[in-house]
């Protein structure tokens, strides 16, 4: 039998194919769906508020990853990149310079480097940092707070429950939006402010 245009007569082989990228495509289309509900029907992340945290050391060792999830992090447009740096040299340091015995982190994370007298400039190595809050404790105390410690989301595996936050002495955990998953400290006119 001839095939016409009004017509077409399908082979079995045509059909399953033709049936194949049409549930295929359907398949597709509902993915797509899914995802568009989820990423916005305010699914939410743990996350750390740097105003409640008293840098207790338990985010560096409660976690179930073998390495925190928990870094610190540097709000730029807060430091005074100051010569003597709060979260950089342990207290009753001699000499400001980087040997090891003067640095307040004990892994090294924190690097130094000279801006222009007496500015220095200071970078997180973030997979050094194990989120002890060693340096964000010693900036609160003699700085203004521009280390603070957060959640890397990229790092995070999501647990249901967070053990750390489970064990944070402040409460300082809470689940924030997936949109908005940083709690920063950031300076205004006012005086230090939350934001995200």
């Amino acid at each position: 039998m001839e095939e016409t245009a009004g017509d077409p007569k399908l082979n079995r082989r045509e059909f399953i194919v033709r049936s194949i990228r049409v549930t295929a495509f359907l398949g597709l289309g509902g993915l797509a769906v899914l995802v568009a509900e989820k990423s916005g029907s305010g699914e939410t992340v743990w996350q750390l508020d740097p105003s409640k945290c008293i840098q207790c050391g338990r985010c560096a060792t409660n976690c179930v990853l073998a390495h925190s999830a928990v870094r610190c992090t540097h709000v730029y447009a807060m430091c005074g990149y100051c010569d003597l740096c709060g979260g950089y040299f342990k207290p009753g340091t001699k000499t400001l310079n980087t040997a090891a015995e003067n640095q307040l982190c004990p892994t090294n994370a924190i690097k130094r480097k000279f801006v222009e007298d007496p500015f220095f400039e200071y970078t997180i190595d973030e997979p050094l940092c194990i989120g002890c809050g060693k340096c964000v404790k010693g900036c609160g105390a003699f700085g203004n707070g521009s280390l603070q410690l957060q959640v890397r989301q990229n790092i995070c595996v999501h647990c249901n429950q967070c053990s750390i936050a489970r064990s944070c002495p402040a409460e300082a955990f809470s689940r924030v939006p997936a949109k908005k998953p940083y709690l920063l400290k950031q300076i205004t006119l006012e005086g230090p402010k939350s934001g995200g």
